[in-house]
């Protein structure tokens, strides 16, 4: 029932902004009664706070299929697929993402009370951590934090203020400034 009411709080608030958005809506949406939604959710500001949850879920499913698809593959590939699954997954829902991060990012809980902000942290550096003799960074906890926040920053302006470039090399531009950072050694 949560996932379903989440499911429709992002369609909902893709669809109509904030300001469109309600509980009533939500709750028609995802074939509920409105009682059901405030059985979970007291109101659209705890929607919002979900949906910032569920983002992180999604974008640590991005990073653990990289690191499942990551065996044998360099880590500049395993970083092209990051980012490609990335844009992919904000690229679903811009309107959504432009609420969550640009206009409402502050029901968003800080990551160290996040289980999955956490665990996406770990993931990645283990990703980072599978390649450390490639890596010009010693400080892995540094790297790992400097590599989440470029990718976040750089693959959310490339969806709310994309840059006249085709996919393939706004793609490729975003794995340099990674690759650039990690100083990779090949």
């Amino acid at each position: 029932m949560v996932d379903t009411i989440l499911e429709a709080a992002a369609r909902v608030f893709d669809r109509h902004g904030y300001e469109g958005a309600n509980t009533n809506r939500v709750a028609e949406r995802a074939g509920v009664s409105v009682g059901s939604v405030y059985q979970y959710f007291p109101n659209k500001n705890a929607l919002l706070t979900a949906l910032h949850e569920r983002h992180y879920l999604q974008m640590q499913a991005v990073v653990d299929r990289a690191l499942d698809a990551a065996q044998g593959r360099t880590l500049r590939e395993a970083i092209e697929d990051i980012v490609t699954a990335a844009l992919a997954l904000h690229r679903a829902e811009p309107r959504l993402q432009r609420i969550l991060h640009v206009e409402y990012p502050y029901f968003e809980k800080p990551a160290g009370a996040s289980r999955s902000a956490r665990r996406l942290f770990e993931r990645s550096k283990a990703l980072l951590e599978a390649h450390r003799a490639q890596l010009g960074r010693d400080d892995l906890e540094l790297a790992t934090h400097m590599v989440l926040r470029m990718v976040e920053s750089l693959v959310h302006a490339a969806v709310l203020d994309p840059p006249v470039a085709d996919a393939g090399a706004l793609e490729a531009a975003i794995a340099d400034a990674v690759e650039g950072y990690l100083k990779l050694r090949r």
